[in-house]
């Protein structure tokens, strides 16, 4: 029997953005440029966001289809950059915080089970 794993990943991905953009709140973007510890940390958590983006596409097609304003597939390629290609990522974290809202928003309307 599957277990309907959906809810969970989409709340690692709300936790996720939310604590990588709590990383970087008192930093404008030279200073996060400058704090490799810091980077670090927002790294893994897109990395976080991105396994669950991919485990939502692999295993709930019909989902990702029905709620296609998310960017499924850019969350999923950008966790195959950092872990394929870490010196030609992007540190610009601006889609994060649209992402939370539409996290929120998708976490409130669905259903167990969709």
């Amino acid at each position: 029997m599957k277990v309907n794993r959906l809810e969970d990943y989409i709340e690692h991905m709300l936790e996720a953005s939310r604590l990588a953009l709590s990383y970087v709140a008192d930093l404008d973007r030279k200073s996060f440029l400058a704090d490799k510890r810091t980077q670090q940390a927002v790294i893994l958590n897109i990395v976080v966001i991105g396994e669950a983006a991919t485990k939502i596409s692999n295993e709930y097609p019909d989902f990702v289809a029905r709620h296609s304003a998310i960017p499924w597939k850019n969350m999923k390629g950008m966790r195959n950059r950092i872990a394929h290609g870490y010196f030609d990522i992007d540190l610009d974290i601006t889609a994060l915080p649209p992402l939370v809202e539409q996290l929120t928003a998708l976490r409130t309307s669905t259903p167990s089970g969709d």
